[in-house]
């Protein structure tokens, strides 16, 4: 069974395609740290066409966090400006590309205003 994080970035890679992402193109690379071991997933961007992979390349925006912070970001339960304001996550790049692709991310359940349901993460 895949944990939250493999299932978010599955789904995306098979979905393909994001309308809220339409007028976005470029390369995330999301570098989750725990101790020495680093496990990284690319999402290249091109006008809301996603490809996702488990790449070490170059990338446009280069974001950093730890893999149980970034489970909490896939599942609703914590806000990724939130957690960048608290110095939790980094990002290095263009800093525009991560407040772009934070639309894609389940808001809150307890938070106001429509919420985006995502197939597989609850």
């Amino acid at each position: 069974m895949a944990d939250a994080t493999t299932r978010f970035f599955e789904d995306l890679d098979q979905q393909g395609y994001e309308p809220l992402l339409a007028k976005i193109s470029g390369a995330l690379r999301f570098d989750l740290h725990e101790g020495p071991q680093t496990t990284h997933w690319l999402m290249r961007i091109d006008r809301g066409n996603i490809q996702v992979s488990r790449q070490d390349m170059e990338a446009d925006t280069v974001v950093g966090t730890s893999p149980a912070l970034f489970e909490e970001l896939v599942t609703g339960r914590e806000n990724g400006l939130a957690a960048l304001l608290r110095g939790d996550m980094t990002v290095t790049g263009d800093a525009r590309l991560v407040v772009q692709v934070e639309r894609i991310f389940p808001s809150s359940p307890h938070a106001r205003g429509p919420q985006r349901y995502r197939k597989g993460v609850k």
